[in-house]
């Protein structure tokens, strides 16, 4: 039976790779990375151990001592950790990772990560290998189709969620009446959906895209129930994802809560 690693962070999305994984007859060894980790994911894999993102040399001898060759990374890891110094005191090896480093931007990380594993052998593979389905057609998802502001909206927030990926800053933006009313930063997808939607006072619409050169390896976009909560929560009118590059988890229960709230979702090319 082959073996890999999964990597993981917050979010549904390391449970659904796992699931999957394993229906094709993978065996799964899984590292939760920070507190948060979704508690299924122990189910879903051959063993499980929480080891902080931080203790890079600990996550190597893991899974080199399961005889692991291949690795994904997949849930959310938000760079807070870096400056908060909570569950992130790095050991001797990130320490040493962390000081080569030329700025702290998400793929100068992710990719200065994906290195390191490598000189032990370790290779990451592409996030979505195993779980392509997830990513949605071009088409409206919902019963209620957009209105004609709303996709004026979300070709406008698509551009801007395009530009913002393109400097490496965020995925996603909130806008309302094609005026920006938050652009996502280190604070994460959550918190720029609940700020924006908070100053549009109704109504916003969320865009989230993958960066123009996306890596599949690290950080693809990805929507789901937490997301759909927020937007609820703020009272968003619309979602729109871009087609076959974004992730959408739990995709059923998702479109029914947005259809519950009169919220319309649409993938777009």
């Amino acid at each position: 039976m082959k073996k890999i690693g999964l990597l993981a962070g917050v979010g549904r999305l390391p449970v659904e790779c796992a699931k999957a994984a394993a229906a094709l007859g993978y065996e799964v060894y899984a590292v939760g990375l920070l507190p948060g980790v979704d508690p299924e994911l122990g189910e879903c894999a051959a063993d499980y151990r929480d080891i902080s993102v931080a203790q890079l040399q600990a996550i190597i001898d893991y899974l080199k001592s399961k005889d692991v060759a291949e690795v994904t990374l997949l849930g959310k890891v938000t760079k807070e950790l870096l400056y908060s110094g909570q569950h992130a005191v790095p050991d001797m090896r990130m320490l040493g990772l962390m000081l080569t480093l030329p700025d702290r931007r998400d793929d100068t990380l992710m990719l200065a990560f994906v290195r390191e594993l490598a000189k032990d052998g370790l290779e990451v593979f592409d996030q979505t290998a195993l779980i392509r389905s997830l990513m949605p057609r071009p088409g409206v998802l919902t019963k209620r189709q957009p209105t004609e502001q709303e996709l004026q909206d979300m070709e406008f927030g698509m551009r801007m969620a395009r530009e913002i990926g393109r400097l490496d800053v965020g995925q996603t933006v909130v806008v309302k009446q094609q005026a920006v009313m938050a652009l996502e930063a280190i604070e994460g997808t959550d918190a720029c959906i609940r700020r924006g939607g908070e100053l549009a006072r109704g109504g916003a619409v969320v865009a989230k895209t993958a960066k123009p050169d996306q890596d599949l390896r690290f950080d693809v976009p990805a929507v789901g129930m937490k997301t759909m909560e927020i937007m609820v929560e703020t009272g968003a009118a619309a979602l729109v994802i871009e087609a076959g590059r974004t992730l959408l988890i739990e995709q059923d229960r998702v479109v029914a809560l947005a259809e519950a709230h009169d919220i319309t979702i649409v993938a777009m090319e």
